[in-house]
C-alpha cells in the first residue's frame, strides 16, 4: 500500500504560478534565485512557452543549461528560449536582474540542475563542470565585449529538422550580439557549401569534436581541407564515406593524389587531436603521411575496412604519435601483406598503455598471428581484445591463449572458433565446435580466470548467422556458461 505525501509549501506555491503566467512573470522580479531553476524545469517540461520566455530574459545566473533538459525536442518550447534571449539581448525586460552569460544547448549532463551557490557579494551564481571549458577559451576581447555566449553541438543532416532549421535561422540574424561556439559537429551528407556557410558563423577554432560521414569525393573533399586546419582545439577526428563510389579503392591519378595531398597536410595543425577514426576511405600508402603530420601522440586509432599496405604498417611502430596508444581498433581492415611484424613491434612498443584492442575480421592466418603472439602477452593494461572472424587453428588459438597468462585485466574476450570445428564444406559441427571450445577454456582456466569470452563461428552459410559459445564469470563464485547456435542448429 503506497503512502501518499503531500506537496510541499514550495511545490504548491510552483503549482499556482503555473496555472497563472501573468502573476508568474510579474513575480520573477522579486523570486528568490533558488526557485528560479526548479520553476524553469517545470515550466520547460509543461510548455508554458511564456513563462519560459520571460525567465529566461530574467535569469539570475550566468549559465543556463536548457540542452538538457531538451530530452524531447519542441519547437515551441525553444522558440520561447530564443525569444527570451532576444528580450534579454534588448533588455525590455528585468534589465537589472538578468545576468545570463552563457546559454548552453548542449544535451549533456549538467551539474547545474542539482547545484546552486550564491556568491559573497549577494550574486547569484552556477558554476559548473561543463561551464568551465567554455569560459578558458574565451578570448579577450570577446570578454570586453560581454556578447552572449552560446554553447552547442550541430548535427547536420539534410533535411534539417525544425528546430535546427529555426536555431540557424536565429544565430544568422544575431550572430553580432553572439559568441558562437560549436563544440561538437556531425555531418552526413550535407553539402560541402553548407557546411562552409555554418563554419563562418560557428568557428572552426572551437569545434573538438568533427564527425564526417561523407558522399563527397576527393575533390569536393580538398574544398573543405582549410576549414579542418582551422579545427585548433580538435580532440576527436572521425572520417566515414556512405558512397562506396566516391573513395575507390583505384585512385592513382595525379589530381586525386593532389587532393588527398591537400587535406593530410591539415594534420599538422591539430594539435589538440587525441582519437583519430578512419572508416572505410582510401588511405591506402597514405597512413606515413598522416602520422608523420601528427604533433602530439594518440590515444586512439581506428582504422576502420581499409585496406593496408605494407608501408603503411611498416611505419607504425615509428610514428612518435602512437608511442602512448591506448586503444587500436583495425577492424574489417585488410592487410596487404602476410607479414605482421611492424604490427608486433607497435603492441610491443605501447605494451605499457594497450587497453584494448580489436583486429575483428581482419582475415588473419595462424602464421600471422605467430607474429603478434609475443608482444600481446606483454601487454599487460590489456582489458578488450577482439580477433573474432579470422581464421585460426586449434593449435594456434591454444598457444594464444597460454601467453595471456599475464593479462590479468582482461575484462572481455573475444576469438574465433578454430577451423577444426568445420567440415570440408565450411559448416559447423556443432558437437566438435563446444568439444574445442571446452578445451580452450580448461587451457585458459589453468593460467587464470576469464571474466567474459566468448568463441564466435563464421557466418553459416544457409542462414548468415554464427554461432557462439560464450561465459561470464564477473563473479568468480558463478559463471553463466551459453552456447547459441545460428538458425540452421535450433
Amino acid at each position: 500500500m503506497s503512502v501518499w505525501t503531500p506537496p510541499t509549501l514550495e511545490e504548491l506555491a510552483r503549482q499556482a504560478l503555473l496555472t497563472n503566467e501573468a502573476l508568474a512573470i510579474s513575480a520573477l522580479q522579486t523570486l528568490p534565485c533558488k526557485l528560479f531553476p526548479v520553476l524553469f524545469k517545470d515550466a520547460f517540461k509543461g510548455r508554458h512557452t511564456r513563462i519560459v520566455k520571460a525567465m529566461v530574459a530574467a535569469w539570475p545566473y550566468s549559465c543556463l543549461p536548457v540542452g538538457t533538459l531538451m530530452k524531447t525536442p519542441n519547437l515551441e518550447t525553444f522558440q520561447a528560449v530564443l525569444d527570451g534571449v532576444d528580450l534579454m539581448l534588448k533588455r525590455e525586460l528585468h534589465p537589472r536582474r538578468g545576468k545570463l552569460q552563457v546559454l548552453d544547448l548542449r544535451n549533456v549532463q549538467h551539474e547545474f540542475w542539482n547545484t546552486w551557490t550564491r556568491r559573497e557579494d549577494g550574486d547569484c551564481s552556477a558554476e559548473t563542470v561543463d561551464e568551465r571549458p567554455v569560459v578558458k577559451v574565451l578570448p579577450r576581447y570577446a570578454l570586453r565585449r560581454r556578447r552572449l555566449k552560446v554553447v552547442t553541438d550541430l548535427y547536420l543532416r539534410l533535411p534539417l529538422n525544425a528546430e535546427q532549421a529555426c536555431f540557424l535561422k536565429w544565430v544568422q540574424q544575431r550572430k553580432g550580439f553572439l559568441q558562437l561556439y560549436c563544440m561538437k559537429m556531425e555531418v552526413s551528407t550535407v553539402p560541402v557549401r553548407t557546411v562552409k556557410d555554418i563554419l563562418n558563423d560557428f568557428h572552426p577554432r572551437h569545434i573538438e569534436e568533427l564527425e564526417l560521414n561523407l558522399d563527397w569525393d576527393v575533390s569536393t573533399l580538398a574544398p573543405f581541407a582549410p576549414c579542418l586546419g582551422q579545427m585548433r582545439s580538435l580532440r576527436k577526428l572521425s572520417l566515414k564515406n556512405t558512397d562506396q563510389s566516391t573513395f575507390s579503392v583505384y585512385r592513382t591519378t595525379d589530381r586525386e593524389e593532389k587532393c588527398i595531398s591537400k587535406v593530410v597536410a591539415q594534420f599538422s595543425k591539430l594539435h589538440c587531436l587525441q582519437h583519430l577514426s578512419i572508416n572505410d576511405i582510401f588511405i591506402k600508402d597514405h597512413m606515413k603521411q598522416i602520422l608523420r603530420r601528427l604533433t602530439t601522440p594518440l590515444d586512439t586509432l581506428s582504422i576502420k575496412n581499409c585496406d593496408l599496405s605494407r608501408s603503411d604498417l611498416d611505419y607504425f611502430p615509428r610514428s612518435h604519435s602512437l608511442c602512448q596508444l591506448k586503444h587500436l581498433d583495425l577492424r574489417e581492415s585488410s592487410f596487404l601483406t602476410s607479414c605482421l611484424k611492424p604490427l608486433g613491434v607497435l603492441l610491443e612498443n605501447v605494451a605499457d598503455t594497450l587497453e584494448s584492442l580489436d583486429l575483428q575480421g581482419c582475415g588473419i592466418k595462424d602464421s600471422q598471428l605467430t607474429d603478434l603472439i609475443p608482444a600481446l602477452s606483454k601487454c599487460s593494461q590489456l582489458t578488450e581484445v577482439n580477433f573474432s572472424y579470422n581464421d585460426f587453428s586449434m593449435p594456434i588459438l591454444e598457444d594464444l591463449l597460454r601467453h595471456t597468462a599475464n593479462l590479468t585485466k582482461m575484462n572481455v574476450e573475444q576469438y574465433p572458433a578454430p577451423l577444426q570445428c568445420y567440415d570440408d564444406f565450411g559448416y559447423i559441427e556443432e558437437d566438435k565446435y563446444a568439444q574445442l571450445c571446452l578445451e580452450l577454456m580448461d587451457t585458459l582456466r589453468a593460467l587464470r580466470q576469464p571474466r567474459r569470452i566468448f568463441f564466435s563461428t563464421n557466418a553459416c552459410h544457409e542462414c548468415g548467422e554464427d554461432c557462439e559459445y560464450g561465459e561470464d564469470c564477473e563473479d568468480n563464485d558463478c559463471c553463466v556458461f551459453h552456447l547459441e547456435l545460428c538458425t540452421c542448429w535450433r
